[in-house]
């Protein structure tokens, strides 16, 4: 024991060296000695002032290490290389162009770093390899599923080199390559001599949009007007003053904010989602530069990220939209109160509780029988057969060895409405149901990941502030400022995350729900995850709501939506989608779906439909991770 302990405190010892060592270097690079570094179990992002990096596993090896140094290394590299304000002046207003044009930029930045100082060049690399493993764009060959943003990044890199390419990219290029090369390669000449020159650089990145025709000689951005520049950098401005630096995250709505909520809330910083779909660290570290009138979600199948038109659902602004830790919300004196209340509730339904977690665990448990392969030439020695050394010395020794149990490699997210109609036993339900699917789960090696949705705000918020100060143009889209909140990540373990479960409890929390953009949330949460089987369980009680949105748009807008969303995700996607409404017909909308007309039935319900995919073949040969 005494033993086990040392090497335990020494491999902490090993990390936290190696954590101060990172974070002393992203401050060197970045010239900012006020920078702070966290590791956390989420994806690399700067919020404000903090980067933070995925955190490391128990054993990490080399690779892993060179991942996190490549991570710190874009970060610095970023904040040492690039200006907010030249970006946003010159990025076109297309999604599709937008997103092109930010790959680039991260592209440059990256190869400066390089050039400047070439032992970032391996960390980079890998830092890039597993962000598109992750991605699974790695194994791409339709080429609508390779998405021409990240295509034109790596092109960028391969100027310099072709040692700055993954093996994970070569798909990518190879679909995407001689297209680029045909239209545009003068302009990718261009590129190569501007990467110390960011506004070259980026004129160099509009010209080959052009040539590719993703952007028109005249973009709606070019024709402002100075006046309007100034406007809008007067605007922007204001903006950082009240969200702190300059943070950039995509059109989406995964943009931070630190803005003042209404009466009786206090303060509330948020930062961008770390496990979004992460086709370029540009829209994880940079927040403004999002562009406030970017179409809402990519296409599910696409896996890009990106914001491409999809159905003709839009937003009018992402600024004010947050999606934030459960633990951010609330003090811990209060989230420790509310976390009792929880548990009082459960006291009552201990023995119910405890009968659904045994059996969902004894059904779980019962496809993990362990297998073996015999007669290999390594592996384990097979006792069995040691009679062979007597009666037959000449016979080589026989080895097994266990086959991987591919069941272990799944991860559940529980997307959990959190609208005012869910308010009283229904969202007290929901909560002891995520407890209960967390620990269970967990015992049986699955990862959980339990996530909410709601509004910042009723009637719209700051969102439709900003669209009556524009004079109230037609057809805005979505206004309304959104919230989703990170009860438990996956790599999180329960007892870290059982405390946060409790806010659901928390009077004021739940407002409004707008459920197809929290679907592509945490479906874009999912397909970032390495596992192999990802199943997706929504529990709603009623269609999206949002009366600032429905009132000027068409009574159907958030409804459509959500239908497309979960058409796409049903026909395309890899993720595995169940529904459970709760007082309401979910059956309509979802093809995998129980309705329940008691809140008390969710338990079993929950337990029961997830029983039932773990039984299903699973969809395919699991993926394995880089060795």
């Amino acid at each position: 024991m005494a033993q086990s302990s040392r090497i335990r405190h020494n491999r902490k010892d090993e990390s936290a060296g190696f954590k101060a060592a990172v974070a002393t270097a992203m401050r060197a690079v970045s010239a900012k000695a006020d920078l702070e570094v966290a590791f956390n179990a989420d994806r690399a992002m700067l919020s404000g002032n903090t980067a933070r990096l995925a955190n490391l596993p128990r054993q990490p090896d080399p690779y892993d290490i060179s991942v996190a140094r490549g991570q710190g290394d874009a970060i610095a590299l970023r904040l040492a290389s690039h200006d907010g304000a030249t970006h946003r002046r010159n990025a076109p207003a297309d999604p599709d162009a937008r997103a092109a044009f930010d790959a680039m930029e991260q592209a440059r930045i990256e190869m400066l770093g390089c050039s400047l100082l070439p032992g970032m060049s391996e960390n980079l690399r890998d830092a890039l390899d597993d962000r598109l493993v992750r991605a699974n764009l790695n194994s791409v060959t339709e080429l609508g599923d390779a998405p021409l943003a990240e295509a034109l990044g790596l092109m960028v890199r391969r100027q310099h080199g072709a040692k700055t390419i993954p093996d994970s990219g070569n798909r990518i290029l190879a679909l995407w390559g001689k297209q680029i090369e045909g239209q545009a390669a003068t302009s990718m000449v261009a590129l190569k001599e501007h990467l110390s020159d960011q506004e070259a650089f980026s004129a160099a990145s509009r010209a080959l949009l052009r040539d590719l025709d993703m952007i028109t000689d005249i973009d709606p951005s070019d024709a402002d007007s100075e006046d309007d520049n100034a406007d809008d950098d007067a605007s922007a401005d204001n903006s950082r003053n009240q969200t702190g630096d300059d943070p950039e995250a995509d059109g989406q709505g995964d943009a931070e904010a630190a803005d003042t909520e209404g009466a009786g809330e206090e303060d509330e910083t948020s930062e961008a989602d770390a496990g979004e779909a992460d086709w370029t660290e540009t829209r994880e570290m940079d927040a403004d530069e999002a562009g406030n009138e970017a179409p809402a979600t990519p296409p599910p199948g696409s896996q890009s990220g990106d914001m491409s038109n999809l159905h003709d659902y839009k937003v009018f602004t992402t600024r004010f939209d947050e999606v934030v830790a459960a633990n951010e919300l609330c003090p811990p004196e209060e989230l420790e109160q509310l976390r009792g209340l929880l548990d009082k509730q459960l006291e009552n339904l201990t023995g119910a509780i405890a009968r659904l977690a045994n059996k969902l665990q004894r059904r779980l448990m019962a496809q993990q029988n362990r297998s073996w392969e015999f007669d290999l030439e390594e592996g384990v020695l097979d006792a069995a057969r040691l009679t062979r050394v007597v009666t037959d010395p000449m016979q080589p020794l026989s080895f097994k060895a266990e086959r991987d149990t591919e069941f272990r490699d799944t991860v559940v997210t529980l997307l959990i409405d959190n609208s005012g109609s869910m308010r009283g036993r229904p969202i007290t339900i929901a909560a002891i149901c995520g407890d209960i699917l967390a620990r269970t789960l967990e015992r049986c090696g699955v990862r959980v990941e339990v996530l909410g949705f709601t509004t910042r705000a009723w009637k719209g918020g700051k969102s439709r502030e900003a669209w009556m100060q524009a004079d109230r143009p037609a057809n805005p889209g979505r206004v309304n400022d959104i919230r989703h909140i990170i009860y438990k990540s996956a790599d999180q373990p329960w007892r870290h995350a059982k405390r946060n479960l409790g806010l659901m409890m928390r009077e004021g929390l739940l407002k409004e729900n707008i459920d197809g953009e929290a679907l592509l949330w945490a479906h874009r949460r999912l397909l970032g995850r390495p596992e192999h089987r990802r199943i997706l369980m929504v529990v709603s009680d009623g269609a999206p709501v949002d009366d600032s949105t429905q009132s000027v748009n068409a009574g159907n807008y958030l409804e459509s939506h959500l239908r497309f969303v979960i058409e796409d995700i049903e026909a395309r996607s890899p993720v595995q989608l169940i529904a459970i409404g709760i007082g309401h017909d979910v059956t309509r909308y979802y093809r995998r779906a129980v309705t329940l007309l008691d809140a008390e039935e969710l338990a079993g319900a929950l337990t029961d439909k997830l029983a039932e995919l773990f039984d299903e073949e699973l969809p395919g040969p699991a993926r394995r991770r880089r060795a």
